[in-house]
């Protein structure tokens, strides 16, 4: 997870958002590789704590709800913030109910 949370852009932790359907998860011991099939863009999650929100984020109302149960400091928000925008942009999570498939 990059630190420049400057150079992100924003992302916004009161809305849902949820994994691609076109996304698949492969655990690894540093974290997870994210590859989404429509792409054939491959991502990397640095961190278990990153996997763990990723995968709660479709069971939650809200970004912010997934990162506070998975345990995710407050201080540590904007930094979580900055890595899931960077997987909207890359189109590895989407908006919640969309569940888009491109």
């Amino acid at each position: 997870m990059s630190t420049d949370v400057a150079a992100r852009p924003r992302f916004d932790l009161d809305s849902g958002w949820e994994l691609n359907k076109a996304v698949s998860i492969r655990p690894e011991r540093f974290g997870a590789l994210l590859y989404h099939f429509g792409t054939r863009r491959l991502s990397f999650l640095k961190s278990p704590a990153l996997l763990a929100v990723v995968r709660a984020l479709g069971e939650h109302a809200t970004a912010r709800e997934a990162c506070v149960v998975c345990g995710v400091p407050v201080e540590e928000l904007p930094r979580y913030g900055a890595a899931l925008a960077t997987l909207v942009s890359s189109d590895m999570i989407v908006a919640a109910g969309t569940g888009s498939e491109s």
